[in-house]
């Protein structure tokens, strides 16, 4: 599977989740900018760098899931569970983040209630964190933040378990996170304005179609004859000499 058409596709989710990201984590953006000492929130340019260190952090998380991932997708691949399994359950969870996105479908909070039992664990670091006064402290923040429940994550976790291997669930998570980064850095600085077009519902509705038709396409694929021998999800998605979201009707592209 090319790694560069994993990276592109989980970018392209990371920005279509962008307006959950901003409904779900603006607020802990605020606060962790609340968190800095006096000192640095006075000089924005000092601050921007914060706001890199935590997010930072949050993909570093990330990108250690997508190890983890990879390798029990591998793992399992190895005791003969059939790619092709996989890559529709991948597909599926796409589908349900498009719906839970919409606000049409919340299935997946079900699955960050059950991650919150192990974020009551998690949270308390990074109340020794705090107050924070230089990058370092911040960056550890944004590790533990990076393991906040979030059924956008959860559904791209999914996704990585398909990839073969670490390495490639690793790049795909990394795309992810990279996509996200944008929406995460605008919540630092113009919190308020973005969160209420996050709340949006055509805005919520526009990602959720895009992310279900990717999802919807990805299903298709893999069923098509010549296609089983791919390895990863985005093989089946991108495989093609044009725009990544070329193949996904254009209807829904209007609406974004």
């Amino acid at each position: 599977m090319p790694v560069d058409l994993t990276f592109g596709a989980a970018i392209i989710v990371g920005l279509l989740g962008s307006s959950h990201c901003l409904g779900m984590c603006g607020g802990i953006v605020a606060a962790l900018n609340m968190g800095v000492t006096d000192k640095v929130s006075a000089k924005p340019r000092s601050l921007f760098i914060y706001q890199l260190s935590y997010n930072g952090g949050r993909i570093t998380s990330y990108v250690m899931v997508g190890l983890l991932a990879g390798s029990i997708g591998a793992g399992l691949a190895q005791l003969g569970v059939s790619p092709v399994a996989g890559k529709l359950f991948a597909a599926a969870f796409m589908i349900a983040l498009g719906l839970y996105l919409a606000n049409w479908w919340r299935g997946l909070v079900l699955l960050e209630k059950l991650g919150m039992k192990l974020w009551r664990h998690i949270q308390p670091f990074g109340k020794r964190l705090f107050p924070i006064q230089n990058p370092l402290q911040a960056y550890l923040l944004g590790t533990l933040w990076g393991w906040l429940p979030c059924g956008l994550v959860y559904a791209v976790v999914a996704w990585s378990l398909t990839t073969g291997n670490a390495y490639q669930g690793a790049i795909l998570m990394l795309g992810f996170g990279l996509g996200t980064l944008p929406a995460m850095l605008l919540a630092g600085n113009v919190i308020n304005y973005f969160r209420g077009w996050a709340k949006s519902p055509w805005v919520r509705s526009s990602a959720g179609l895009m992310i279900i038709a990717f999802g919807l396409y990805s299903g298709l694929s893999v069923l098509k004859p010549g296609h089983h021998h791919h390895t990863g999800l985005s093989s089946t998605v991108l495989v093609c000499d044009c725009d990544p979201l070329a193949r996904v009707p254009a209807i829904l592209r209007n609406l974004s």
